[in-house]
């Protein structure tokens, strides 16, 4: 499956010639809407036929960006997973979706040619370097 994503995120990379996600959503007709969100940083809703991602306007520009990418993940992994409906009003565990859409974001936002320029560099040092969690750079690095 990690695999799978790493291929998608690079196949829309190669489609739109960009990792920026905002530029790929809009090659790909995504609403996006920036709107004061409380007690989440973003969320995907396809509804009628759309699809639309909501970030948070008060995020910095970075943390915008990799929400988009996390929710792009969601669009095309989880598209019939309501997964905000799952985590309100269910017990069911979501976290698997949220992992799987954090891999997407990470391999969408890191490109290979990144790591390789890096490749001496610890995890540690690509978080700093890179400015994401640490997680997200192990997540990226597992799915190389």
């Amino acid at each position: 499956m990690l695999m799978d994503i790493k291929k998608r995120a690079d196949e829309l990379a190669r489609r739109f010639q960009t990792r920026n996600p905002f530029e790929i959503i809009q090659g790909l007709n995504v609403i996006l809407l920036f709107v004061p969100l409380i007690d989440t940083k973003a969320f995907y809703q396809y509804f009628q036929r759309n699809n639309i991602i909501y970030i948070d306007e008060n995020l910095s520009r970075k943390e915008q960006i990799f929400e988009c990418a996390h929710e792009m993940g969601h669009m095309f992994l989880h598209k019939n997973a309501n997964t905000i409906f799952m985590d309100s009003r269910t017990m069911l565990n979501t976290n698997r979706y949220e992992k799987e859409a954090d891999t997407f974001a990470i391999d969408l936002l890191i490109s290979d040619d990144i790591l390789t320029e890096y490749q001496e560099y610890n995890i540690e040092r690509l978080s700093r370097l890179l400015e994401y969690e640490k997680r997200l750079i192990e997540l990226r690095l597992n799915s190389h």
